[in-house]
């Protein structure tokens, strides 16, 4: 599984922007659901699949966060 990744520490209520040139899934988890998802496993997330962009999820609460974006293929299958 190929992605970008980037943790950052932010607050209640930011709001995470992301702009891409095609459809991606773009996920916000915490560092448990980081560890499920690099794995393979089960994990929650905030976020989706999008094709309009700039892409904007909403912080749940303050603290460290993993930011994800893999691209879709034309099915919408990860790649």
């Amino acid at each position: 599984m190929k992605f970008v990744h980037q943790r950052e520490f932010l607050n209640e209520d930011d709001t995470v922007v992301i702009q891409c040139s095609t459809t991606c899934n773009i996920r916000l988890m915490n560092d448990r659901n980081f560890r499920s998802y690099k794995n393979g496993g089960r994990h929650t997330y905030y976020g989706g699949a999008f094709n309009r962009f700039p892409a904007r999820i909403k912080v749940p609460n303050t603290g460290n966060w993993n930011i994800t974006i893999d691209t879709m293929n034309h099915k919408g299958v990860s790649t």
